[in-house]
């Protein structure tokens, strides 16, 4: 009751929420007032700097400054000069085990010893590389910086040794008489060969950072005063790198002398204001989802959502605005409601986005053209591979303007950056999360798409097979009277899915007393025969309580659970409250106790339901069915029906009823084999 009392308030207070979360959240620096682009004629009076900055160099520049600077970077190498010690030792002892092993003379020993860890000591004092094939770059020597001391020298791997070179240095500058003592030596050298030089890749990267750290960004001055450009002028490369350091050096300054106060304030009034925009067009073009706070609620999250992702990369500093996905806003929207609002909505997201994200005019028509793709390529969700052809008619939106907007600004296919591309191909996988975002609003909002609405449909669930099994007559007679309404809907115009969800349960409460019913009485007996004729008529009327209590209990939504609210409108049981009058004309009757409790129908779908219900239903009172007793009934309960006015609160024209029914007339005789008698007016 709270709710619904200051459910005209709650609506405002969310929109004034949504508008502080937004904008208490948006960058607070004053905005750089002017839009240029490579090529353009600058359109704007005569550009004067009003303070001194630096120009910055272009990407490219700075790139290729890097590279120089990093290629001019030696890798660092260290020697480690004890290793020599824990080679000496394991070489002098594994020399006496050679040595004896072999049965050399002992009294040659330790002339041999000494003259071949000598030579080896040499080997190791000039030093051991390992090499490394990265520094190589496919040459055999490579220039590197040896670290001894803290003090750095300059030196090409021919200046050391490598394993293969010093075994062969060794080989040749170590003279003995005795082969065998010069092969084992050999050997054992061979073995006790490893790199004393070794690669720091630490204190390499660290140079080389301090070195690209200390690489200066700019390239020239603009002074205070200095003509920047002048109007009607080309923005050429020169201009364009200019005017983005002005544009940098403005939005630095502004973040220390500009007011956030007011930038805030003016962020709340444009804000308000589009958000305005969107209560104002509810209001008055779409009544039922500005009555409805859950939806308008749904409406307000997702705007607030979208702009805080805005937010978020802007803080974050992604490289790309464009790798966060808009184009989800338009699919959820379209998908949960109708065209119309998805495009507004997605244009009204839009427009506050474009006042903080680079590039404004070219922001918004990526996102507004890739929108309406998305719109466009979504008309009805009934099956999971649209939002992948969704999804691949959105990047070729992306891809067809990434490439016009390229070549309008390079002239030329070479010079554009497709690596740019990235980011929208992101963006839109990215969108793929629509479908279970969808899934996750129709539960928090009570909202119901064409993707619940088939599932609803498909016989083979659980509430309906046992609709099936209880009450098979029930069941066929559900069938018919679907295929009823969603022929004549769908010729009018409205929801055939849900009309046809709604008539496959609108008789669903009939599950708890289905030999009540006469399409489930197997024999002429009939229960309401002993019972009194109110009693039975509250059984009737029962089912459409019972069918509510169901349907909820298995969380049906709402839209469905209407059609079993007013499929009766508030109508009377005729056939029991006319009997009672028959049989007790002397009683006094409370009509109320024989009358369905309402409402009426109050929508298209709902009241063409009630239409095919009763026409199904009196249909199968025909003896013989032939064309001139079906044109009959269905004039009759149609007729009948406006004279109770329980399509008052129905969309329905009266060219709409003359449609619905010729179409019952043609089904029901179709249903029962009638064919017209051609030879009658001859």
């Amino acid at each position: 009751m709270l709710y619904r009392k200051y459910s005209s308030n709650i609506k405002y207070v969310m929109m004034v929420l949504s508008v502080l979360i937004i904008t208490v959240f948006l960058p607070k620096q004053p905005r750089f007032r002017y839009e240029f682009e490579k090529g353009e004629i600058w359109k704007n009076k005569d550009l004067v700097s009003p303070f001194s900055f630096a120009i910055l160099k272009t990407t490219p520049q700075v790139t290729t400054d890097k590279k120089d600077a990093l290629n001019n970077v030696l890798p660092i190498y260290k020697m480690n000069k004890d290793q020599i010690n824990s080679v000496e030792e394991a070489y002098l002892n594994e020399f006496d085990v050679k040595w004896k092993t072999n049965a050399f003379p002992e009294t040659e020993k330790a002339g041999y010893k000494s003259s071949s860890f000598k030579l080896l000591e040499a080997i190791y004092t000039r030093g051991i590389i390992a090499m490394n094939a990265k520094h190589q770059k496919g040459n055999k020597y490579y220039d590197f910086a040896l670290m001894t001391n803290n003090i750095s020298r300059n030196l090409s791997t021919q200046d050391v040794f490598t394993v293969q070179s010093a075994l062969e240095y060794f080989d040749k500058n170590y003279n003995s008489i005795n082969l065998k003592v010069k092969e084992m030596i050999l050997n054992l050298v061979e073995d006790h060969l490893t790199p004393n030089i070794t690669f720091d890749e630490k204190l390499t990267t660290i140079v080389q950072n301090n070195t690209v750290s200390s690489l200066s960004t700019t390239r020239g001055m603009v002074q205070k005063g200095e003509l920047i450009i002048a109007k009607d002028n080309v923005v050429d490369d020169e201009i364009y790198q200019k005017l983005l350091s002005f544009k940098e050096a403005y939005e630095a300054q502004t973040k220390t002398i500009g007011d956030s106060k007011l930038v805030y304030f003016g962020q709340i009034l444009l804000v308000g204001f589009i958000v305005s925009l969107l209560m104002f067009f509810l209001k008055l073009f779409r009544k039922d989802i500005f009555a409805d706070n859950r939806q308008l609620s749904l409406l307000l999250l997702v705007i607030t959502t979208m702009l805080l992702c805005l937010t978020w990369a802007i803080k974050l500093n992604l490289p790309s605005i464009y790798y966060i996905p808009f184009c989800i806003v338009p699919i959820i929207i379209r998908i949960l409601f109708d065209t119309r609002l998805a495009l507004y909505l997605h244009l009204l997201v839009i427009l506050i986005a474009g006042f903080f994200v680079p590039n404004s005019f070219e922001f918004v028509f990526y996102q507004i053209t890739s929108g309406m793709v998305a719109i466009y390529s979504i008309r009805n969700l009934i099956k999971r591979e649209q939002l992948l052809l969704s999804a691949l008619f959105i990047l070729s939106a992306y891809f067809v303007s990434f490439v016009g907007i390229g070549l309008l600004r390079e002239g030329s296919f070479d010079q554009i950056e497709w690596i740019n591309f990235v980011p929208f191909l992101i963006s839109v996988l990215l969108s793929l999360l629509a479908y279970p975002l969808i899934y996750a609003f129709e539960r928090m909002f009570g909202i119901t798409s064409d993707v619940a609405l088939i599932e609803l449909t498909n016989t083979n669930n659980k509430l309906l097979r046992e609709l099936a099994f209880k009450a098979p007559g029930t069941f066929q007679h559900s069938l018919q009277v679907a295929n009823l309404a969603e022929a004549a809907i769908f010729k009018i115009g409205g929801n055939s899915l849900l009309v046809r969800a709604g008539a496959l349960y609108h008789d669903i409460g009939k599950i708890e007393n289905p030999q009540y019913f006469i399409e489930n009485q197997n024999t002429a007996l009939s229960p309401h025969d002993k019972l009194p004729y109110e009693q039975s008529a509250q059984i009737i009327i029962k089912h459409v309580h019972k069918g509510i209590e169901i349907t909820r209990r298995h969380q049906l939504p709402e839209s469905v659970i209407d059609f079993i609210r007013t499929h009766h409108g508030n109508t009377r049981v005729d056939y029991f409250y006319q009997s009672f009058l028959k049989n007790s004309p002397e009683k006094f009757v409370d009509e109320n106790i024989f009358r369905y409790p309402g409402p009426i129908p109050f929508s298209k779908e709902t009241g063409v339901l009630m239409l095919a219900d009763s026409v199904e239903a009196a249909s199968r009172s025909l003896k013989n069915p032939d064309a001139q007793s079906i044109n009959d009934i269905v004039e009759r309960i149609i007729n009948y029906k406006l004279e109770q006015n329980q399509l008052d609160n129905c969309d329905i024209t009266l060219k709409d009823l003359e449609t619905i029914k010729l179409i019952f007339k043609t089904m029901l005789m179709s249903i029962y084999h009638v064919r017209i008698d051609y030879l009658q007016n001859v």
